[in-house]
């Protein structure tokens, strides 16, 4: 039975760099988006979407599959009988789209391919994760000062729980009978050959070992010079894991451990296609033989397009994008917060570190401010922003927080006219630097003050 066109819709699209809307009829043998002038002649040929259905679903979930920038589409439903007036009203009011009634009509016929990509990033997130936490030692974990509610608090328990080593760098503690070192390192799981996972610690190094060889292959100078700028070796070297068995590998340096990392050449798959720029042979060629290419026009997920150097990069286990200012880009990425030893002037103790590591809030007394005199303040890991924040009350109980470095009441006088520059009546005109603990100014500072409120009268 033939379907009634009045419950039918049609979809139209335009792209980025087309001035007028079209017609969807279906996708080619290549997956690519067919299309047809929105004209009544035509319509035999047009999509069809049933107005009481949902088959956008299965269209859109092939479109997000084969496109890497949907952002360059947009798509518009209108109806099956009225396509050709509606497309060419639609094209009119494309050529002003931010006056508020051709934005509130476009609005009403827009349909959007991201609100379908979201539904399937959500459906990806709840695979479930490739290592079963249950055959996990998390005693490990718990010898050296590190929970799994901290790895979870810090985004670096679902890394690890898929083979990856932490994103970013966490503070351990190794104890002995008489002795507690600190370092920071990456964690990862490997299993055992009981099928269980026990913690890999790459510690942090203080420079590559580049000097020595590396399983038997000697790295020239030139290799040494690529792996300190780029932080790959720049070819596929040809260890020997085992006694005359060559394994062609792909060498990098961890940057934030400065550990040597490989990663195994045939495991490595070299795209076709990065960031919405189709590779060709000979670029994939030098990519596969450890070398850099420069890519231009790559897509981000903003929609901005960007130029980076592309090489395989064995850390990641995948391609790394170089960027001119490397620098910057390193920390942009990295904003794991070190634990530190003091702040302005302050030891912390072994139990405020640790409290800190564990995201807890610590109260300090006994800073220095700009002046050199003391203050208290509460303080408390931001990792969000990579920093400590300080606070005038406890942010754990408190309604309204301050994130600034705000005195107790100890100190408060003392602070704000050191610091801020601040006065009441009683400290009017006084220069000298106020004690801890002092609100009002010393008999010598207030015959001081008189001589200048004195000088200023006449």
């Amino acid at each position: 039975m033939k379907q009634d066109t009045k419950e039918q819709d049609v979809l139209l699209v335009k792209e980025k760099n087309e001035a007028k809307l079209k017609a969807v009829t279906g996708f080619d043998e290549n997956g690519k988006l067919k299309t047809e002038a929105p004209k009544q002649a035509n319509s035999a040929s047009f999509l069809k979407i049933n107005r009481h259905g949902n088959p956008l679903e299965n269209f859109f979930t092939n479109f997000n599959r084969q496109y890497k920038n949907p952002t360059d589409f947009q798509f518009f439903r209108v109806p099956a009988t009225l396509v050709a007036k509606t497309a060419a009203v639609l094209d009119r009011m494309l050529k002003e789209p931010d006056t508020p009634s051709n934005k509130e009509m476009l609005g009403k016929h827009e349909v959007k391919p991201e609100d379908f990509a979201k539904t399937q990033s959500q459906t990806s997130k709840e695979k479930p994760n490739l290592i079963d936490e249950s055959k996990v030692d998390w005693k490990q974990l718990e010898m050296l000062g590190v929970s799994k509610g901290f790895l979870k608090n810090t985004k670096n328990l679902e890394p690890m729980l898929n083979f990856q080593k932490s994103p970013g760098l966490i503070p351990i503690t190794i104890k002995t009978d008489n002795l507690n070192i600190r370092t920071d390192a990456r964690l990862a799981f490997r299993q055992d050959a009981d099928g269980n996972f026990k913690l890999a610690v790459h510690a942090v190094r203080n420079k590559p070992e580049i000097d020595r060889p590396y399983f038997g292959v000697t790295l020239s100078d030139e290799d040494k010079q690529n792996l300190l700028k780029t932080g790959t070796v720049g070819r596929v070297i040809q260890p020997q894991y085992k006694e005359g068995e060559i394994t062609p590998v792909f060498l990098s340096i961890d940057k934030l451990t400065n550990e040597l990392v490989a990663a195994r050449a045939d495991k490595i798959k070299i795209p076709d296609e990065i960031k919405g720029v189709k590779l060709n042979e000979n670029q994939k060629q030098e990519l596969a033989d450890g070398r850099s290419i420069y890519v231009e026009g790559m897509t981000a997920r903003s929609g901005k397009k960007f130029n980076a150097h592309l090489q395989v990069d064995a850390d990641k286990r995948g391609i790394g994008f170089r960027f001119d200012n490397q620098q910057q880009q390193n920390q942009n990425e990295q904003k794991q917060v070190r634990i530190p030893n003091s702040l302005l002037g302050k030891e912390l103790t072994e139990e405020q570190q640790q409290k800190l590591e564990k995201r807890e809030t610590i109260y300090v007394t006994g800073m220095k401010d700009k002046k050199g005199e003391e203050f208290n303040a509460y303080i408390k890991i931001n990792d969000e922003k990579g920093k400590l924040d300080f606070y005038k009350w406890n942010p754990d109980k408190a309604q309204t927080k301050g994130a600034e470095v705000t005195p107790d009441n100890n100190s408060k006088t003392q602070v704000a006219v050191n610091s801020e520059g601040k006065s009441n009546e009683a400290t009017k005109d006084v220069k000298e630097p106020l004690k801890k603990g002092q609100e009002q100014p010393s008999e010598k500072q207030q015959a001081t003050k008189r001589i200048r409120a004195k000088t200023h009268s006449m």
